[in-house]
């Protein structure tokens, strides 16, 4: 499904670009017009991050925009409406980013289901290991959803390949330790860690953390199936708009 989807979208396309955003912020209006912006600038699919309390992977600037919609009142149910609305508009697939907690509180089976019927893609769970993941596991393949799990450049090469082997759509790798929106050192130094996570699986690598400009993409290109551009367009509607996502996004390519 997502895998597939990817490899075909591969063909045509040196790289891939997804993108972050955390929803209720700035507003469920103008969340629907960046991610208008960012489709019609040639996104090739989207992380939707429900908002939690402490989103423990996020920098500073993800976790104003958490704290931000969570003051707005956002909840779990209006974030899957939207998630399902921007779903069935948009011709790209869409994953849901959270935290465990919130899956927990609102029923594994249960938030599945929801997101088969919105037909969201699959979902991301920074804090959620496998192997503490039997429910969650099972509830996703239940209903065909694919569980993303994240690689990092401390993961000795077994331990991917367990990870993978639970995976499925793809596997999102973080390129340092350490929380989003800070910089990354996009050199040389990257190489051996991508060879290793190539070696691990054969599903399509992300890499995020830190990837800001068309010269980290030109960098990547070859070595990542997909790009992940999170921080960098949250900070570009604090600092200047929803209006600046569309041309910042264009010029990635």
């Amino acid at each position: 499904m997502l895998e597939k989807y990817l490899k075909n979208r591969l063909k045509e396309k040196k790289i891939l670009l997804m993108t972050h955003i955390v929803l209720g912020y700035p507003s469920f209006e103008e969340g629907f017009q960046i991610v208008e912006s960012m489709v019609e600038a040639g996104v090739d699919l989207m992380e939707l991050q429900i908002p939690f309390s402490e989103p423990i992977a996020d920098g500073p600037v993800i976790l104003r925009a958490n704290q931000s919609a969570l003051a707005n009142g956002v909840t779990v149910k209006k974030c899957l409406e939207f998630a399902g609305d921007v779903a069935k508009k948009f011709p790209i697939p869409f994953l849901v980013m959270t935290y465990y907690n919130i899956l927990f509180q609102y029923g594994l089976d249960r938030f599945a289901g929801v997101m088969a019927k919105n037909d969201i893609k699959g979902a991301i769970v920074p804090d959620l290991p496998p192997e503490e993941g039997k429910e969650y596991l099972d509830a996703m393949a239940g209903h065909d959803r694919c569980p993303i799990f994240i690689f990092s450049p401390t993961t000795p090469l077994e331990r991917m390949k367990y990870i993978a082997s639970h995976g499925n759509g793809f596997i999102y790798c973080v390129a340092r330790k350490g929380v989003t929106g800070a910089d990354t050192d996009f050199s040389s130094d990257l190489h051996s860690y991508l060879a290793r996570c190539r070696q691990a699986t054969n599903l399509p690598l992300a890499l995020g953390f830190g990837v800001k400009d068309k010269n980290d993409i030109d960098f990547l290109t070859g070595q990542v199936d997909i790009a992940v551009i999170g921080t960098q367009t949250i900070r570009l509607v604090e600092k200047e708009g929803v209006g600046s996502v569309g041309p910042f996004i264009s010029g990635l390519r």
